[in-house]
Formats: structure tokens, C-alpha cells, sequence
């Protein structure tokens, strides 16, 4: 059985969470945890907050042990860029992308539906 959890518009660029994303994939759960934990960058944190979730919704929504669960899938795509200006010398501005994006993680038990 797989069991998703998404977090859309986080406010972090797609290029930094891919590189947390591409660790966990194909580990248990524990594992993937422990990794998110030892990093201190802000995309790891929220990555184990969405892998947080994913496990309690296996645990609440369809009884599953999270112990027992691997991490199937750990998608990063792009969101919505907010573009903003900073101001320079001699009236021109420089364009700044405020990269957001939408993380999916899919987890599962082994087991065909």
C-alpha cells in the first residue's frame, strides 16, 4: 500500500530540497529520518516534516506500522516564482526570483493492492 504526504508553495528554491530528496530515497523510514535530522539546513527540516507527515497518515489513516515503511518516492518540482526587484545605481534594478516549490513523498509497506 502506498501512503502520500504533500507540502505545496514552500517557500525554499527546488534545487536545494532535491539534494535531501535524492538522500532518502529507498530508505526506511527511521533511516530517512535520522539523515533529515543531522543536516541543518532549513530544505532538510521541511523535508522531514513532509516525511513526518507521510508516516503519521500511514499510522492514523490505514493502520500501517511506520517502522515498516520505505520511502517509494521523494518528488521536489518547481512552484510558483514571485519576481522581485532590488533597486542599483543609476535608476536600473536587478531581477530576483523567489523560487518556491511543492514536495511529494510516497511511502510504502512492500505490499501490492
Amino acid at each position: 500500500m502506498e501512503v502520500r504526504s504533500v507540502a505545496r508553495f514552500v517557500r525554499c528554491g527546488p534545487q536545494k530540497v532535491r539534494r535531501y530528496a535524492a538522500l532518502i530515497r529507498g530508505r526506511g523510514v527511521d533511516e530517512a529520518r535520522a539523515i533529515l535530522t543531522v543536516h541543518p539546513s532549513p530544505a532538510a527540516a521541511v523535508l522531514g516534516k513532509v516525511l513526518k507527515s507521510a508516516a503519521a497518515n500511514a499510522e492514523n489513516n490505514f493502520d500501517l506500522e511506520p517502522e515498516a515503511l520505505t520511502v517509494k518516492t521523494a518528488m521536489v518540482d518547481d512552484g510558483v516564482t514571485m519576481p522581485r526587484v532590488r533597486y542599483r545605481a543609476r535608476g536600473r534594478v536587478d531581477r530576483i526570483k523567489k523560487r518556491t516549490c511543492h514536495i511529494t513523498v510516497i511511502l510504502t509497506d512492500g505490499e501490492e493492492e
